[in-house]
Formats: C-alpha cells, sequence, structure tokens
C-alpha cells in the first residue's frame, strides 16, 4: 500500500518531461477528445486479427459487457480486448508499479518505490509464475489469447483516443505481454502480504523482554472466533520439521533469543505497514437458514478505493462456462463470482508468508555470505532503471537461499550495515490464473477444491456455495511449516543458520477447511483460521481481527429466513463492537467532577449512544477522537520508536485498559510527570473539544499515516463528513476522483474509513440464481465518460444493482443498450 501511496506522491510532483500544450489543447487529439457522448451508442461490427470465430458482445444499462465467444480462446481474446479498451491506462500503470518502473514516467521522485519493488522481488516473482504458466498448456494458451486481445486493440488505437492520464502524462501506450500479467497479480500478492512483523517485534522484545511482548502480542486471545468453527475438529498432526528440535523448551530460547535480538536491536525495514487491517468479509449460510431453500453466499474485499476502480465487471460466456463477476484489469477470468452451478468469494488470509533474515557476508565485494559454518556463494542480479528527466541508474541486488537481500549498504535511509534478505511464497513458481479459470467453470465441491490446488499467494479465505447445497470456506496458499518451539517466523531471524530455514510446506489437504458445519454457516472477516488446537504452528500476533468476525457470526447464527434484503442489512452493519466493549470502562474512568458544559455534553451524548456509526450521527465523531488520542498516548513509545515497533492491536488495548491499571506504559515518555490510566484517559477525553474548535482532527481513521485532506473545512456536524470517505484517482488527480457519504469504519462489518473500504459487493442466492452486486466506481476508465464513477452514490447508500445474468444473450432483453459484433479479420 506503500507503493500506491508513492506512486501518486511521484505524479504529483512529475519530473519528467512535461507534455507540449499544444498537444493537450488540440481540439482532434488533446483533453476535449476524450469527452463522451451521451447519446445512445449504435451496434458496432469490428474485424480484428486473432480471432478464430465471431463474438458477440452486449452492453447493458451499466455498460456491464456480456461476452459470449465459441470457444475460451476468443472469450478471453475479448476479455483482453475489452479490458484494455475501458481501463488501458490502469492496467499500464499497475504493472509500472509492480515492476519498478514508475521513474520512466514520474522521474526521481518514484525512484526509491521502484528500487524496493524489485528489491523486494516483484519482478522475479512474476517471472517465476510466467514460467510455470508457460509449462502448462492450456494456461499458457489462454494467457497469450487474452494478450492477443489487449494488443489488438492497442494496435488500432489512434492518439486522439489514448486514455486521458497518457497525454497529461506525456507517454503512449507500450505491447502488453504475459509477464505483465504475472506482474499484476503479484501485485495484488504484494498489497495482501504485508501483515508480517518480524523486525517490529524484534525491536519490541530487545527493548521491552519476552514477557511483556507475550502479554501486548499474543498469538490467540480469549473471545477468538476463528474461521473454521471450533466444533470442527482436525483429525490430522502436525509434522515436524526435518532437522528442527522440536524438544526445545520456551524458556531456554527466549534467553537465547533475547542475546541475539540485542545485537539486532533497532533493525528498520523502511516498509510502511498499517497497525489495524481495514478488512474484508465472506460468508455463506445453509439452505436450512434461507428463505429460498438454497445456500446464499456473500462478498464485500476492502481495499484502497480507487478510480478507476480495482474491479472491471464482466458476463463470459462461451461453450466451457458462464459465469459472472468482478475481473483484475489487465489479467484473465473472474476473481471473485458466480456461475450457473457455484459461488466464491475472498477475503485476505493474514496468514505469514514472508520471513526476514540477517544475513552476514564475508568481505565487502557480498560474493559470498555465512551458512552453518560455511561460505556459500551470492547470486547477483544488476537492475537498471531508466528515469525521465535524469540519468539511468544501476542497482546490484543479491539473491540467497534466505531470499533477496532487500535492505543492505547500498538501499535504505540509513544505508545500513544490516542486510536484510526476504524469503517470500510470492517468489515460488505458482499459477493463480489456473485457480480461478477452472473455479469460472466448477460445478461442486470437489471442483472447487481442485481449483485451490494451484492456488499459492497471497493467503486467501476462499468461500464457497453450490446449487446442491453444499457450503464450505478453505484457506488457501503455500505455508512453511514453522517450528513452534522456536517460534519461527515471528522474529527477524539469523540467516547464519538453518534453524528458521523454509525447509517444507503445510500439505494442502490440511490447510483450514470447514464444509457444512452444523452450525449452518460459513464465515471469514480476517479473523484467526483456526483456534489453538491446529496441529500447525502459525505466528498470530496482532494481525488478526477480533471484531467484524464476532459480529457477523452472532447476526448470521441468529438469522432465519435470510433472504437478499437481510444480506444488504448485514453488508451494511454500523455496528462498532470496538466501542461498545471499551466506552464503558473509559467512561468509568473519566474524572466528571471538572467537566465543562461542552464536556458533559460529549459525556451525555456518548452514554446514550447505540454503538452505531452511522453516517448521520455525531456520536462516533466524538468516540473516533477520543478513543485514537487515547491510543497515542497509551502506545506512545512504539510510536514514537526510532526502530519500528508495532502497536497492540485495538481489541488488547481494550483488555490492557480494563485488567492493568499499574502498566508503565500508561506513563508517556514526553512529559516528566507519571501519569496513570486514569490521566490518559482523562487527557485524551479533553482532546474531543480541542479538535472540534481547532479542526485538526487527531490520528485520523486512516491506517496508513495522517491524510491532512482529511481535515474538514468547517466542524463535521455527523460521522459521514468527519470520516470523509474519498474514491481517489489513482494518480491522485482530485479532479478525477470522488467523495462518498456513509457510515462504517475499520473494525465494523462496514469496514469503510476515509480512504479504503468494500471494493466489491456481491450477494449470491443460489436458490433463486439471483445476484446483486455494486462497487464504488463505474465501468469506463474515461473520467469523461458518465460510466466512470456513476455507481459510487449507489455504492455509499448500501445499494445494489440486480447482474443481469442470462445464459442466452437475448434473454437480455431491454436490459441491452446496444451490441458489438467481432468477426476475424480475413
Amino acid at each position: 500500500m506503500a507503493a500506491t501511496v508513492a506512486v501518486i506522491i511521484a505524479f504529483n510532483n512529475k519530473l519528467g518531461p512535461l507534455p507540449p500544450m499544444g498537444k493537450l489543447l488540440n481540439p482532434a487529439t488533446g483533453l476535449w477528445a476524450n469527452a463522451e457522448s451521451n447519446a445512445k451508442p449504435a451496434d458496432e461490427q469490428y474485424n480484428l486479427d486473432g480471432l478464430k470465430a465471431e463474438v458477440k458482445v452486449h452492453f447493458d444499462e451499466r455498460m456491464v459487457p456480456h461476452v459470449f465467444a465459441q470457444n475460451d480462446e476468443d472469450l478471453y481474446y475479448m476479455q483482453g480486448y475489452l479490458t484494455a479498451k475501458f481501463r488501458l491506462w490502469q492496467m499500464e500503470v499497475q504493472t509500472h508499479n509492480a515492476a519498478g518502473r514508475v521513474s520512466e514516467i514520474a522521474g526521481e521522485k518514484a525512484l526509491k518505490t521502484d528500487r524496493l519493488q524489485r528489491r523486494i522481488g516483484m519482478v522475479y516473482g512474476a517471472e517465476q509464475a510466467e514460467a510455470y504458466i508457460n509449462a502448462d498448456p492450456e494456461s499458457k494458451k489462454l494467457v497469450e489469447a487474452y494478450c492477443a486481445g489487449v494488443n489488438a486493440y492497442i494496435k488500432n488505437l489512434q492518439v486522439k483516443d489514448y486514455p486521458l492520464e497518457y497525454k497529461l502524462l506525456n507517454y503512449k501506450p507500450e505491447e502488453w505481454k504475459p509477464i505483465k500479467v504475472a506482474l499484476l497479480l503479484k501485485n495484488m500478492a504484494n498489497m495482501l502480504s504485508v501483515f508480517e512483523y518480524d523486525i517490529e517485534n524484534a525491536n519490541f522484545v530487545s527493548k521491552y523482554g519476552m514477557e511483556e511482548f507475550r502479554k501486548l502480542y499474543p498469538d490467540f486471545v480469549a473471545d477468538e472466533d476463528p474461521i473454521v468453527s471450533r466444533e470442527t475438529k482436525f483429525n490430522f498432526s502436525g509434522k515436524e520439521v526435518a532437522g528442527m528440535d522440536g524438544n526445545i523448551k520456551n524458556d531456554s530460547l527466549s534467553m537465547v533469543m533475547n542475546q541475539t535480538l540485542a545485537q539486532l536491536g533497532g533493525v528498520n525495514s523502511h516498509i510502511e505497514k498499517p497497525d489495524e487491517i481495514t478488512g474484508s468479509n465472506n460468508w455463506a449460510v445453509s439452505g436450512s437458514k434461507t428463505k429460498s431453500g438454497g445456500p446464499m453466499l456473500c462478498n464485500d474485499p476492502h481495499l484502497k478505493l480507487s478510480l478507476p476502480s480495482i474491479w472491471y465487471e464482466m458476463h463470459l460466456v462461451s461453450p466451457n462456462m458462464n459465469v459472472y463477476g468482478a475481473t483484475i484489469p489487465g489479467a484473465p477470468a473472474v476473481i471473485i463470482g458466480f456461475n450457473d452451478s457455484i459461488s466464491w468469494g475472498v477475503t485476505n488470509g493474514g496468514r505469514d508468508v514472508r520471513d526476514w533474515y540477517s544475513v552476514k557476508f564475508k568481505d565487502a565485494n557480498r560474493d559470498e555470505y555465512e551458512y552453518n559454518g560455511k561460505w556459500l556463494k551470492s547470486e547477483k542480479r544488476v537492475e537498471t532503471y531508466k528515469v525521465a528527466g535524469g540519468k539511468d541508474l544501476i542497482d546490484t541486488v543479491i539473491y540467497t537461499k534466505f531470499g533477496i537481500v532487500v535492505f543492505d549498504k547500498n538501499y535504505g535511509e540509513a544505508e545500513s550495515s544490516y542486510n536484510l534478505a526476504m524469503r517470500w511464497t510470492a517468489h515460488l513458481p505458482s499459477n493463480e490464473f489456473k485457480t480461478f479459470y477452472l473455479m469460472n467453470q466448477g460445478k461442486n465441491y470437489d471442483d472447487y477444491i481442485n481449483a485451490l490446488k494451484n492456488y499459492t499467494c497471497p493467503a486467501q479465505n476462499f468461500v464457497f456455495a453450490s446449487r446442491s447445497g453444499d457450503i464450505a470456506i478453505k484457506e488457501q496458499g503455500r505455508f512453511p511449516i514453522r517450528n513452534k518451539a522456536t517460534e519461527q517466523g515471528k522474529y527477524l531471524s539469523n540467516g547464519t543458520t538453518p534453524v528458521d530455514e523454509w525447509t517444507d510446506f503445510i500439505p494442502y489437504q490440511y490447510n483450514p477447511t470447514d464444509k457444512n458445519p452444523a452450525r449452518g454457516f460459513v464465515s471469514s472477516a480476517n479473523q484467526h483460521p483456526t483456534d489453538s488446537t491446529y496441529p500447525y504452528y502459525y505466528p498470530g500476533v496482532g494481525v488478526y481481527e477480533n471484531y467484524r468476525n464476532r459480529r457477523i457470526n452472532q447476526v448470521l447464527a441468529e438469522g432465519k429466513d435470510i433472504d437478499m434484503e437481510f444480506m444488504k442489512k448485514l453488508h451494511s452493519d454500523n455496528f462498532n463492537m470496538n466501542a461498545a466493549e471499551a466506552l464503558p470502562t473509559l467512561l468509568a474512568l473519566l474524572d466528571k467532577s471538572k467537566l465543562g458544559k461542552e464536556e458533559r455534553h460529549y459525556v451525555d451524548a456518548l452514554s446514550k449512544w447505540n454503538y452505531f456509526n452511522e453516517a448521520n450521527q455525531i456520536e462516533p465523531v466524538y468516540y473516533e477522537i477520543w478513543w485514537n488520542e487515547l491510543r497515542r498516548l497509551l502506545w506512545d513509545e512504539m510510536i514514537h520508536s526510532p526502530a519500528p515497533m508495532k502497536q497492540p492491536d485495538f481489541y488488547v488495548t481494550v483488555q490492557f485498559l480494563k485488567t492493568d491499571s499499574t502498566s508503565h506504559f500508561y506513563d508517556n515518555d514526553s512529559t516528566k510527570q507519571v501519569e496513570t490510566r486514569a490521566d490518559i484517559v482523562n487527557q485524551s477525553f479533553a482532546s474531543i473539544k480541542v479538535a472540534l474548535e481547532s479542526r485538526k482532527f487527531v490520528e485520523v481513521s486512516e491506517p496508513y499515516g495522517k491524510d491532512e485532506a482529511f481535515i474538514a473545512a468547517t466542524q463535521p456536524h455527523d460521522w459521514g463528513t468527519y470520516k470523509d470517505t474519498k474514491v481517489a484517482h489513482l494518480a491522485g488527480i482530485d479532479a478525477f476522483s470522488k467523495k462518498a457519504y456513509n457510515g462504517g469504519n475499520r473494525n465494523i462489518v462496514n469496514a469503510t474509513n476515509n480512504s479504503h473500504g468494500p471494493s466489491w459487493r456481491m450477494i449470491v442466492d443460489e436458490g433463486t440464481m439471483k445476484a446483486y452486486v455494486v462497487y464504488p466506481g463505474g465501468e469506463s476508465g474515461n473520467p469523461g465518460s458518465k460510466y466512470y464513477d456513476n455507481m459510487v452514490d449507489t455504492w455509499a447508500k448500501g445499494e445494489y444493482y440486480e447482474a443481469n445474468f442470462v445464459k442466452k444473450a437475448e434473454d437480455l432483453g431491454t436490459k441491452r443498450v446496444y451490441t458489438a459484433t467481432f468477426s476475424p479479420k480475413k
């Protein structure tokens, strides 16, 4: 996510050559050429090289394409062509970002981020994936067909029809190759793999010790409500890791670890990470609990809100499949969706799939590194960066058996003497495309399970429902077998020994899975995949949700005769469980005898609050200011530490406030006096008045850093105004962005803050074969089109569109706006 922010900064401070004004203002080829007519389009005919047979594309009232092809190659060719037609710039800027090539457009300002992208192995991982895809003839053929469709559109594209951003940034589209498809999939893996805290954990233990660490960063907590329901028992045992001593005691380990960490204390990875995951939700309910008698499935992945939207909605039909849903612009197949037999959705699994190692080189040449008493030969890869308006930069990156050396004397703010290597499952050969290709044509549970065998990274919770009545959920990815005794993967590891080396992976069949549980539903909301009885150890430090999951399960457990309206309401549920569990303690610790009129009003309002973050309420504003200032005062030691540390999560913070009245963490390091728990509760409460009067809100809901645009021009009258949700243009161009007024927040089922939220909402009823969808954007990537952001307001209101899912084109009826017919060029 930090990379995305850096791209926006780079584009806003473009150093490369600016486009000549004559080009921009030319009425035939400049900006005005991108304005689209509101008139109803006429039917169109095209002849294209590369097609095998005729393809018909019917566009409905929201400009969703319904593609009817006679074979799968033509189906993906046309998916590529249409996605390029409506989202070309978005596709290319995202692959430039993933490949570390933004500096070719934006100049030197993007160079640091570009170097990071290559040093974490984005291109390397994409190369491994491309080679693996090419080893499967069917996958290779279909990915190449998709690329051929993209290139067919680019080949026929005139300068006047270039997407607006190409004109503003003064460059042109390039050929679409299979490596770009792989890069997009690795880009998604990178966005969703940032929840490892090896270095932050090491820094904390080094300074405060293991006892404090275990208290503030527990693997499991008392109210755990995992994805795999507790009624499901594991009938297998965890495999011991070859060469590991499974009998080593935690106590003796802690002493050794503390010594090691003391030597490595203060290491900084310079990778920006959120303290709290914004969240995603999915669930499926058995037909025994629904009005239709068939299973129902819901999904709303919560990601950065952007224009053009992350997703492109499509309906793809061939003799092998009839599938509808959300696609990733630049990659073939439907990623989240349904067909005439099954439906599926995803949430981020949050599993730690990246480990960090401290590597010791023999000398300054870095040709060899120490491993198990020997010196092994390094591999070197030379990266060249073409910088717009500047000179090329050459960077040599070292590869070891522990992964790529990301941070060393040549990269990092301090040009550290530490050499930090990263091992990441995204570097493994993989074919995620095949997962979705098989899922798109799946008919039953067995097909779902077979499709997931091909999926490697990032860890995702795949929820499933079928017309035949099954519901299921599986956390899928390739997960290294970790040694519980050494808590492998939780801290920065010593790269000179094999103790924390990856030697094997958890067998696919033992990844957490739940099918048709007796409770009648499955769900995930980024919580723990299992309880502590799961036979395989995995680090669970501060990355898992513990509010949304409990709320969803509570509502589903109580639900009867569940229908579409029930599901829509749950998607938009704004109950703030964090506030419900924290506020009574905070109010009890508040000294009300010294409060003025305004403060007494805040107390009265909060005391009567129903704990819902509805857009038109003021109470959530009071609580948000209070809670964020309280966390800032409480965890100032972590926030202001020169070496990065993670703040304890919201749930742990609440339990800490309830049960520990004397901790040294209550004392504020920046003051002379020694503060108590009551002191910081009262001090943080006082910030409500100060913040509202000064209109400078503290530690706003955006978890990735303070967003000055969030500071309202006038005092907010309600939560929706204060939260100020913005669906931002990918290049940060305000004129191409759109505001949304809605409720919710992180840790709430409707996990919408000022910059993140539900990027796609989908409800499928397998009993009626009806589906409802919406996303915060539009089908077009052109800001000059009425289809650019036409769904944002509908999305903000919690409303939906019925998906026009049909078997035959004629069934679209009046929903069809126009048809484009594509024929092979003779």
